[in-house]
């Protein structure tokens, strides 16, 4: 049996990563999603937000697609479930360097270990979680960022207001 885990931190999920989620459950007989934790991170949603979040969106999917956290190396959850590969969205040449570095090193932790790297789809190539947080944290709309199933979520978690402005006349500014 092909075991593939696709790990990420998914904070939230967006619509690249349920791409490359649909796109990589075809290629192995299991998928293993894992929110890996990181405690290092100020997560702008918990573990169990996340996992709920994304069980939500998956529900309609193949039921081969396991969902789970973890903490400690990847290398450690690969052993454990007997993986027979890691799946990695790639959005850019950057994030190509950032993935193979990150695989060199795990191979060097465990020699089995393998990568497979899926070019995201030029319409999702520019989102990511980070932005999605940003856009959310001003009221922006990130339905097309997200699926469809958890932008209410993000939305009223993420959103702060839709900014202010503060319009001073040039005699109320000083001069440092």
């Amino acid at each position: 049996m092909r075991v593939f885990i696709y790990p990420g931190s998914f904070d939230p999920l967006t619509n690249g990563h349920l791409d490359i989620i649909r796109r990589a459950s075809h290629l192995c007989d299991r998928l293993v999603v894992a929110v890996m934790v990181n405690s290092e991170k100020k997560p702008a949603f918990s573990v169990k937000d996340r996992l709920i979040m994304i069980r939500d969106v998956l529900a309609g999917e193949s039921a081969d697609i396991d969902v789970l956290s973890y903490e400690g190396l990847l290398v450690n959850l690969y052993r454990e479930q007997n993986a027979s590969a890691v799946v990695r969205g790639l959005r850019s040449e950057s994030d190509f360097r950032f993935e193979a570095e990150l695989a060199a090193a795990n191979k060097l932790m465990l020699p089995t270990y393998e990568t497979c790297l899926l070019p995201c789809r030029i319409d999702l190539a520019f989102t990511s979680a980070s932005i999605v947080r940003e856009v959310a944290s001003y009221g922006g709309d990130v339905s097309n960022m997200v699926p469809s199933a958890i932008v209410d979520r993000v939305m009223n978690r993420l959103r702060r207001g839709n900014g202010e402005s503060t319009l001073l006349k040039a005699s109320e500014v000083s001069e440092p």
